[in-house]
């Protein structure tokens, strides 16, 4: 009996100029292409857009010299960068991506930033393949901010297809986030951006 393993639907060339067809295409659309498949990414609402705007004000405070929160960066993922994920946004160098196109080589990004949405496949795309192909990727610390269950999670430590350490404490508790990043978040203004 042959076993037939799982196959990417396309090639990456293929799919980042598939991408560049839809966003010409409609206004907001982003597509990503993550373990072989290809998903649309939801667009963000104005409480998700505000989250991104409060944590890069507290990146820009506690490390305004080195660091800067660049949202909506298109990376290449997964182990062999056959991927790519548009975070919500990914901490590095200001200049980290200067000269790159839609997407970057991910070796100088520290933290990777998701904000569920309220979209049917949050769940499987925010806490199960985004985690894993970060953590492929070999980026050190997933911030992964769950409106829905008003609850901020720190992934750090990747080994492989997972992350060794993950820490989730409810909206309204400090969390901090592991060196590289050596930032603590004061959470409870989150509890101002959710339905």
């Amino acid at each position: 009996m042959t076993v037939m393993a799982d196959r990417p639907h396309m090639l990456p060339d293929e799919f980042e100029a598939l991408a560049r067809i839809a966003a010409r295409e409609r206004e907001g659309t982003r597509l990503e292409f993550i373990n072989g498949v290809i998903r649309s990414k939801a667009i963000p609402d104005g409480d998700h857009n505000r989250i991104i705007q409060w944590l890069l004000k507290v990146c820009m405070q506690a490390r305004p010299d080195d660091l800067f929160l660049h949202p909506g960066q298109g990376i290449k993922a997964e182990e062999y960068r056959t991927g790519r994920a548009i975070p919500d946004a990914v901490l590095a160098h200001p200049d980290a991506f200067v000269g790159q196109g839609d997407w970057v080589d991910p070796d100088p990004i520290l933290m990777v930033v998701e904000v569920t949405s309220w979209d049917s496949d949050t769940h499987r795309r925010d806490h199960v393949e985004k985690p894993q192909a970060y953590a492929e990727t070999g980026i050190p610390v997933y911030l992964l901010i769950d409106r829905a269950k008003c609850e901020i999670s720190v992934y750090s430590e990747p080994e492989g297809r997972r992350y060794a350490n993950v820490r989730t404490l409810p909206f309204g508790r400090d969390i901090e986030l592991p060196d590289p990043v050596d930032i603590t978040l004061q959470t409870e203004v989150l509890k101002d951006w959710v339905r």
